[in-house]
């Protein structure tokens, strides 16, 4: 059993009878009254996040997880498929655990964690960045540069992403996972 304390991002914790994700945290200490930690938690079954506040000193229960490296190999309707990088085990994740599943290109090496207890697959995280060819985006208009414009680019996953006027078709760009924009063209 830990405290509110020990709480860190990236965490598992057990709360409410759901395993979720430390997404964020914040410490208060108002001027007036007890200090409390502002949270913002990933539920891993459902995918949705939630916010919440806790006390301070108040008792959290952490589960044990592992973060192992796999390859994601192909999407069918029973949901994704991965291989384990060691042991050439596969397993299969249903959609909803999948954050970010549709920057996730065949090939591209993912983590996921497991618990521990029961060997069990909680979700899937992509890399930080991931490149990514633009398959189409309208051109560029000539002298349109005020206020740094924007225009959509549809990737090779089939996603879609707001990226500077310059970006070009047949492009490779580094999209950041973590906030689903546009980081770089790639050279």
């Amino acid at each position: 059993m830990a405290t509110t304390a020990d709480i860190k991002n990236g965490m598992v914790i057990k709360y409410n009878d759901d395993l979720y994700s430390i997404i964020e945290f914040l410490h208060v200490k108002p001027g007036k009254g007890p200090a409390f930690v502002r949270t913002k938690l990933r539920s891993l079954t459902s995918g949705k996040v939630i916010d919440n506040t806790f006390n301070s000193g108040v008792a959290i229960y952490p589960v044990r997880v592992e973060r192992r490296k796999f390859q994601f190999i192909f999407k069918d309707e029973f949901g994704f498929n991965f291989m384990d990088q060691e042991s050439f085990e596969q397993i299969l994740l249903n959609e909803n655990l999948c954050v970010m599943a549709d920057l996730m290109k065949e090939g591209q090496e993912v983590e996921i964690l497991i618990n521990t207890e029961n060997d069990a697959a909680l979700s899937c995280e992509l890399p930080p960045f991931v490149e990514l060819k633009v398959t189409y985006t309208e051109p560029g208009v000539r002298g349109d540069t005020a206020n740094s414009p924007k225009k959509p680019a549809t990737v090779e996953t089939g996603a879609t992403i707001t990226v500077p006027i310059f970006i070009e078709q047949d492009e490779v760009i580094k999209v950041d996972t973590r906030t689903y924009s546009y980081a770089e063209r790639v050279k």
